[in-house]
């Protein structure tokens, strides 16, 4: 994919649930290789945008384009390969609770049928080494494990493919202030060495900051902003100063 053509583009979106509107024309553009956050307050509709990004559910109207295409105008075929592409951390990470942390991560490795038994055992010891994590962890349960090392694991099952793209659902929501920063890093760390676009949603500011090469803000049924976090400052709007006052003070401590 040429780096010129962005990632991700959305024209015109509407999101209506009878008399109930949660996107009202909404337009947003994620680059290739960047890091895109979405704020916003509680019901305006984050994590439903994310949804309509990854083809999980479909807006009432308007264009969401996926490395350059529709997802709902493909086949099965050409979805299915355009699905390979991104991969998706969900917020309490969605593992199968009656997998091991093995199988939970090969899941999509032995959905897409291409590989043996050997191989995909290799694959996934290489997918826990990069979410730092041991070998002895794969025999676990979800039960078994903390918070972090469920994000951990249903970040390594996101990363399972070697996706373009890795969109975040609130990634640190339930870590302590020390497990956050650790996994923040992690992400950034990953984030260099593969070369990924990320998409996610958050409502840390610490997190924001850290990651984050633009933010798109939404508010009033559609974004209000979108720009790098140093910018914010200059948009006049009551829910982006509220949001952001304590921005300055958290970029002046990560410097």
């Amino acid at each position: 994919m040429k780096a010129d053509i962005p990632i991700c583009e959305v024209h015109d979106l509407w999101t209506e649930y009878g008399p109930t509107i949660i996107h009202r024309g909404l337009e947003l553009e994620v680059r290739h290789g960047e890091v895109m956050a979405l704020v916003g307050g509680s019901g305006s509709g984050k994590t439903t945008l994310l949804r309509h990004i990854v083809g999980l559910t479909v807006p009432t109207r308007g264009e969401v384009r996926l490395f350059g295409t529709v997802l709902s105008q493909l086949d099965r075929e050409g979805q299915r390969h355009a699905r390979n592409r991104f991969g998706m951390l969900f917020q309490q990470g969605a593992l199968f609770s009656a997998l091991s942390v093995f199988e939970n991560i090969a899941f999509p490795l032995r959905e897409l049928r291409q590989f043996d038994e050997d191989t995909i055992h290799l694959l996934v010891m290489h997918k826990l080494s990069l979410v730092e994590l041991e070998p002895k962890h794969a025999w676990l349960l979800p039960a078994q494990l903390s918070g972090g090392m469920i994000k951990r694991v249903g970040l390594a099952r996101a990363l399972a493919l070697e996706p373009e793209l890795l969109v975040l659902d609130e990634p640190t929501a339930g870590l302590d202030p020390d497990r956050s920063e650790k996994f923040v890093l992690l992400i950034k760390n990953l984030r260099r060495q593969l070369g990924l676009t990320v998409i996610f949603v958050t409502h840390d500011l610490d997190t924001l900051a850290a990651l984050a090469d633009r933010v798109a803000v939404l508010a009033d049924q559609h974004i209000v902003a979108c720009c790098p976090l140093v910018e914010l400052g200059k948009v006049d709007h009551p829910f982006v100063a509220n949001f952001f006052q304590g921005v300055k003070q958290r970029l002046q401590r990560l410097e």
